[in-house]
């Protein structure tokens, strides 16, 4: 596709106030009065997830004290309407679900337990600075084990639900469905983020899995579970998370696995005691072009829960949220060893991704064959940046000064020697 034949960018100016196609309008209506008798509480879903799997053994049960302050914090300051409410009560059981068939799988092989994670690659950035972009093109070489969205939403198929030979599996088909959705309510998303079946996703996802992600922030504003989170010493769920990949890897193969997800940012102590000896890409970029970014993608997608979505609110939060994430980055940035970790600034990135690539597998010791190059620049040309059209970012929508929201970030422009955008 050439640039000139995508689409204008445009400026989203129904955030505020959402307004829906009559397609999506119904499927909205239809959640909002299931959602009334939506329950929010531990005990419910719980309940819910065993009767849907058989199933009643949960692993270690320290999940259930997050589970409880995460119900509360979404029912008491997430402020989501009907409909909202209704997504969560089902996303918090497809997490249950997926804990209890992945409990049951290690039960009836515990050799997984065995099961060698070497050399990751990880990529620890914010949103918006390059991470997809740089995490599909690593992705599309074939000898690096990546995460398709359809199995970061269920990792482990339940046993009564196994194809047989031929048959499609039925987690691809649900994954289709979900994102029909997505596209029906939010038909802008994919200018900022594009999402189908086999894209490759992050394993943010996978934590959420042990109740502990920065996923559920995503949700709406929950001060409450972020404090919960950030007062806890997250190594248990990085080994959790281990646990999974070693799961998948014996499910369906794949040796070397590159992984993505913003919360490494935060967490480079327990990320580096999980993955010892794992290569560490540190992705930057201006973080007040990144603020406005993240918080216009988010206030997009909170149209789904909330009938008004209150922007300032939603800025505020991700604005002191973002400063917290670079002042841990700041602080634990040398915990990771120089030999295996990269700093990777956005504007070198984008002027030659191709040459990044070939510094981060010389790093990483992980050869760059000639076919890898070729399927990097199959998916290039088949996947151009900006093919969707582009969205005009309005920082003062959310009460952002940029000026003062620059200032708010100097301590990591300064130590990281960050290029300041227009």
């Amino acid at each position: 596709m050439n640039r000139t034949n995508r689409p204008p960018s445009i400026c989203l100016d129904d955030l505020a106030h959402p307004r829906f196609t009559e397609a999506a309008r119904s499927i909205l209506d239809l959640m909002s009065e299931a959602g009334a008798s939506a329950l929010l509480e531990p005990e419910p879903l719980i309940d819910a997830a065993v009767s849907e799997t058989g199933l009643s053994e949960f692993g270690p049960d320290d999940f259930a004290s997050r589970l409880d302050v995460l119900c509360r914090s979404l029912r008491e300051e997430a402020r989501m309407n009907n409909a909202g409410l209704l997504a969560q009560s089902m996303l918090l059981t497809g997490l249950l679900r997926n804990r209890l068939l992945l409990e049951d799988l290690l039960q009836r092989h515990p050799e997984i337990r065995d099961v060698s994670i070497e050399r990751p690659i990880v990529i620890c950035g914010l949103p918006r600075t390059g991470t997809t972009h740089l995490h599909n093109l690593m992705s599309s070489d074939r000898r690096l084990r990546s995460l398709p969205y359809w199995e970061s939403l269920e990792p482990i198929l339940a046993e009564g639900e196994h194809p047989a030979d031929g048959s499609p599996d039925p987690r691809r088909a649900r994954t289709e469905m979900a994102l029909g959705f997505i596209d029906t309510a939010m038909p802008e998303f994919k200018r900022m983020h594009e999402m189908t079946v086999d894209h490759v996703h992050e394993e943010i996802q996978l934590f959420a899995i042990d109740f502990s992600s920065m996923l559920f922030e995503t949700i709406a504003p929950i001060p409450t579970w972020r404090d919960h989170y950030l007062d806890r010493d997250q190594t248990a769920s990085y080994a959790y998370l281990k646990l999974i990949l070693q799961a998948l890897q014996w499910l369906r193969g794949g040796s070397r696995w590159i992984l993505k997800s913003p919360q490494h940012l935060e967490q480079f102590p327990a990320l580096l005691a999980t993955f010892p000896d794992a290569t560490f890409v540190v992705t930057h970029r201006d973080p007040a072009s990144v603020t406005t970014s993240m918080v216009t993608m988010l206030a997009y997608s909170a149209r789904l829960g909330h009938d008004v979505v209150d922007l300032e609110w939603i800025g505020d939060y991700w604005s002191d949220r973002l400063e917290r994430m670079l002042r841990a980055c700041v602080e634990f940035r040398d915990v990771l060893p120089a030999s295996q970790s990269i700093d990777v600034h956005f504007d070198d990135f984008m002027k030659n991704d191709v040459e990044m690539v070939h510094r981060i597998y010389d790093l990483a010791d992980q050869p760059l064959t000639d076919d890898a190059e070729t399927a990097m620049a199959t998916f290039m040309a088949e996947h151009p940046r900006g093919r969707h059209g582009g969205i005009i970012y309005e920082p003062t929508q959310f009460g952002f000064d940029r000026d003062q929201l620059s200032s708010s970030f100097q301590f990591y422009i300064d130590r990281f020697g960050i290029a300041q955008e227009a």
